[in-house]
């Protein structure tokens, strides 16, 4: 069976996915289960969803639905067809002024609430991965988090829910016809929960187990409190579709009720002798109000004791020591100091290892929790090469939280899990335990089977716990369902799976299985690759920053094929080897950006476009190593040919029409391959001589070394008739007093980026430049300037490959970009009388990484009356050249802000780096330029 060619009558071919690296790279998400799609597919509309659920019916196909894929239990994978909903179902609209928010599955939860926040509220669920997972999944495993607790999760938050059965029929709970229809065209399914909600109803012990399981965090099987909570069966099994993890229906879109977001909010690191001691403190902490209570014990903490800016103390607590990370958050800052101060006043009582200290400085709350969220890929990035990272998730009674917590000690320690770690929602009950068991041979599975027997005796028997508080219940947890339910519920659970899916064929296996070995089958290998790859736990929390995603593929997915390459060169499987590594340069590879945004939101900081570098370093021939150290070592000659080249071209189009080098380039791209595509963005280049005939003002307040990038000395011409970027800069900084001085020979300099993102090692010139900058710079008692952001973040970071001459150079240079200048130098010399309009501003890569976004943003504000940075903004995938190269990659990178950005008409549009300008410019339609402009324009 070709299933490729067999769903082409579904869906286009385009959307279709059956090579080998989408296959294998789909096959594995955060969990530690890995099953291979026959077929990965897009579908863009409900019809498609449709037509996919009657084609799994004929074939006898599964189908699995897939938003983020940060599940972590193994329910977002298949061997059937996985339908990946991340790109084109990602729509959001606010309604009722802020009091509910209507969301597509494929956006996340993050995104949502920067939609919200100018409504000062936010969604319920606030899981740890809400920066990546996405709504579908926090609603089909029931989310909840940090804060929101059983009150504020998923199913007590959504309003209405619009979704389709495997039949293929639609419905939706805001409209009232079709509480009439669903019974009517439904009538086996309405009988089946009817009958349902009456024998739990009529049996006290049922309805008493349900509610009282419900008081507390649970995801464990199907939501059977929606069967206590509902009485019409459309609202009975909508609210079965939360915590269902798709396995009951596709649910096509929500409206879900918001929740404050509070403005104040006050944030503090408890230390404690011990868990126990820690426990203790849960009452008043809920008593007093606090909004959160994370619990970290001592080996949490040795696993980011090495992270910089934490208190000193953590690396000097005791062994058994316990530390809760403590949040309150009210509306007023009065309320909130009256919430912190009851607190306070019982601290006293508890056996704290020092007294507290709360900030409200929002830059140290975020790397509070940005360290507590981080902590599962952070134990995962520490462990012993080849073995696997599980996160487990249970919750008990908090009166018993301590008692439980001892007893899951003992437990790792007699299964020698000498590695694990807890931490969790103490407030909740909630705690997660994180041990990384090897898989590599029998013995090890045997033996966590047997930890897993043991845990869940532990969890539902002695402590009256659950076993799965907001992980949903998944693969690893599937045949416990009825050990934590009892046989009368369990039965009740089978029975609706049944009427709803007759076939099993939506994300069969998941939920409910009576193959009461299915948590230790499929389980993914992880064999040692290479540093990056090694520290990889596929959590999938870089995925959203990658600007290939919805071209090729992401970071996680890159360090899965690495990992599948490497399994098949140890099995000897050439074959597919060969395939596999053909495909990866061009998903891999050629279409990676190197950014390097993945690293800041990977809580190890894995940069998966230095090991694209690498591996693109080591893919370069002899020759290919020669020609770039010539092309360096005569960088004169080369920013000479690429000026003339760039004249010549801009005169073609002059003579012939503005599109004919475009045309081009464009028909020579498709016979050879690898020419850079010329766009409309490129103009006729500056004219350098304004750099040999600079007038300083007069009256001089500052002394800057200006380092015009080979960037703008080939393409930073004004628009129109503008000055070029150079004459610009030259402007602003007379206008505040500053005189400039150029460096010597500047044709022949060049911050090496060039050669370093493309992997060519001996071109990387660091140390000719470094050397140059310090006589230029008077051994660096001159500040040094540079006009375009990447070339400065290049510059910013070369101390790793200099000398150790160099380095002591290099340490004593005072590098700025045009960003810091501008903000620090430029700004506080200057006055405006009248600021410009609308403004929307592109924060390019290495602004973010030199976290230096504010810096833009302030200055941003003080010569513009209205400043908007896009909630899409990201990467554009420009990458220096990469973007003439693979155009693709930076139409579908800038698309998502493009459409942003073109909802409205603003009065200037500004970033800093000429590349990335020219990609918004083009996706935009509108003139993108630097930021210099407008200070030079207002001034």
């Amino acid at each position: 069976m070709d299933i490729g060619k067999q769903l082409q009558e579904v869906l286009p071919a385009k959307r279709i996915k059956t090579r080998l690296i989408d296959l294998v790279s789909y096959a594995s998400d955060a969990g530690f289960y890995r099953l291979v799609p026959k077929a990965v597919v897009q579908p863009v509309n409900e019809a498609e969803i449709i037509a996919l659920f009657k084609f799994s019916d004929q074939h006898n196909i599964p189908v699995v639905f897939r938003t983020g894929g940060t599940s972590l239990s193994g329910q977002s994978i298949t061997d059937g067809i996985l339908v990946d909903l991340s790109q084109y179902w990602d729509k959001v609209n606010i309604e009722a002024d802020g009091a509910l928010v209507r969301v597509q599955p494929g956006i996340t939860g993050a995104m949502v609430n920067s939609y919200l926040k100018p409504f000062k509220s936010k969604i319920g669920p606030d899981p740890a991965s809400i920066n990546s997972a996405m709504i579908g999944g926090i609603l089909s495993n029931n989310s909840s988090g940090m804060c929101c607790g059983v009150k504020l999760n998923s199913y007590h938050t959504v309003k209405h829910i619009r979704f389709i059965l495997p039949d293929g029929k639609l419905f939706t709970t805001e409209n009232p016809e079709d509480y009439t229809r669903f019974t009517t065209e439904c009538t086996h399914l309405c009988e089946v929960i009817f009958q349902t909600k009456k024998e739990i109803t009529a049996n006290g012990g049922m309805y008493d187990k349900i509610r009282r399981k419900y008081q507390q965090k649970n995801t464990v099987g199907y939501s059977l409190n929606s069967f206590i909570d509902f009485e019409h069966p459309l609202d009975i099994l909508a609210h079965l579709l939360i915590g269902a993890e798709g396995t009951l229906a596709f649910i096509a879109e929500a409206v879900l009720e918001t929740i404050p977001d509070y403005k104040y909010k006050s944030t503090s690191l408890l230390y404690f002798p011990n868990i126990y001691t820690s426990c203790q403190a849960l009452v008043p902490l809920i008593d007093a109000g606090a909004k959160a209570v994370e619990l970290m014990d001592r080996a949490s903490l040795y696993a980011i004791e090495h992270l910089p800016d934490l208190p000193e103390i953590i690396k000097n607590l005791p062994e058994n020591a316990a530390a809760l990370l403590i949040e309150f958050q009210e509306s007023t800052y009065a309320e909130l100091e009256a919430k912190v101060n009851d607190f306070l006043s019982v601290v006293p009582s508890l056996a704290l290892l020092q007294a507290p200290v709360f900030t409200s400085d929002p830059k140290e709350q975020d790397y509070y929790w940005k360290v507590r969220k981080g902590l599962f890929p952070s134990v995962g990035a520490v462990r012993v090469s080849g073995s696997t990272v599980i996160l487990e998730d249970v919750a008990f009674p908090v009166a018993k939280l301590g008692d439980a917590i001892l007893d899951l000690h003992k437990l790792f320690k007699k299964y020698e899990y000498n590695n694990a770690i807890v931490f969790g929602h103490a407030k909740d009950g909630n705690i997660h335990f994180l041990i990384t068991p090897s898989f590599n041979d029998q013995s090890e599975v045997e033996r966590y089977d047997r930890f897993m027997q043991e845990m869940v005796e532990l969890v539902v028997n002695k402590h009256e716990g659950t076993l799965k508080a907001e992980h949903g219940t998944g693969r690893n947890m599937a045949p416990f369902v009825e050990t934590e339910w009892g046989g009368e519920l369990y039965l009740l659970m089978k029975q609706l799976k049944q009427a709803i899916d007759p076939k099993g064929l939506l994300n069969p296996g998941v939920i409910i299985n009576d193959d009461k070995e299915v948590h230790i089958k499929n389980i993914k290998l992880l064999p040692t690759v290479e540093e990056e790859v090694d520290k990889c736990t596929e959590c999938g929390y870089c995925e959203h920053k990658c600007p290939s995603r919805n071209l090729t593929t992401t970071p996680r997915r890159r360090i899965v094929i690495r990992r599948e390459l490497k399994k098949m060169q140890q099995s000897g499987d050439t074959q597919n080897y060969e395939i596999l590594l053909n495909q990866y340069q061009y998903d891999g590879l050629d279409t990676c950006a190197v950014d390097g945004l993945c690293a800041t939101a990977c809580p190890v900081d894995i940069n998966t476009g230095e090991l694209v570098k690498r591996l693109r370093r080591e893919n370069h021939s002899g020759f290919a190593n020669k020609v770039a150290l010539i092309i360096a070592k005569n960088f004169k000659t080369t920013v000479w040919l690429a000026r003339f080249a760039l004249k010549a071209g801009a005169g073609v189009n002059k003579l012939f029409g503005k599109r004919t080098m475009t045309n081009l380039t464009s028909g020579m791209k498709k016979l050879f391959g690898g020419i850079p595509l010329w766009t409309e963005q490129i103009s006729y280049p500056p004219d350098l001589s304004v750099l040999k005939k600079i007038d300083n003002p007069a009256n001089v307040k500052d002394k800057v070394l200006y380092f015009p990038s080979c960037i703008s000395r080939m393409l930073g011409s004004g628009n129109g008739s503008k000055k070029n970027i150079m004459e610009t800069f030259l402007s602003v900084s007379a206008k505040a007093g500053i005189k400039v001085e150029i460096p010597k020979n500047i044709s022949g300099s060049c911050c090496s980026q060039i050669f370093s993102s493309k992997g060519y090692k001996d071109a990387y010139t660091a140390n000719a430049i470094i050397e140059k900058l310090w006589v230029d710079s008077k051994q660096g008692a001159t500040k040094i300037v540079i006009d375009v952001s990447s070339c400065a973040y290049s510059l910013k970071n070369l101390r790793p490959v200099l000398n150790a001459d160099n380095k002591l150079k290099y340490d004593q240079l005072h590098i700025f970009d045009s960003v810091d200048y501008l903000h620090d130098m430029v700004m506080p010399q200057l006055k405006v009388s009248a600021k410009k309009g609308s403004i929307v501003l592109h924060p390019v890569c290495s602004l973010q990484k030199m976290h230096t976004q504010d810096k833009f943003v302030h200055l941003a504000n003080y010569f513009a009356a209205k400043v908007t940075v896009p909630l899409h903004a990201g990467c554009c995938g420009m990458a220096g050249d990469r973007g003439f190269l693979f155009p693709e990659l930076t139409e579908s990178a800038t698309m998502p802000e493009a459409l942003e950005v073109c909802e409205h008409k603003y009065d200037g549009y500004y970033s800093s780096t000429k590349t990335c300008e020219m990609a918004l410019s083009q996706a935009v339609n509108e003139n993108y330029e630097s930021i210099l402009y407008l200070v030079d324009e207002l001034v």
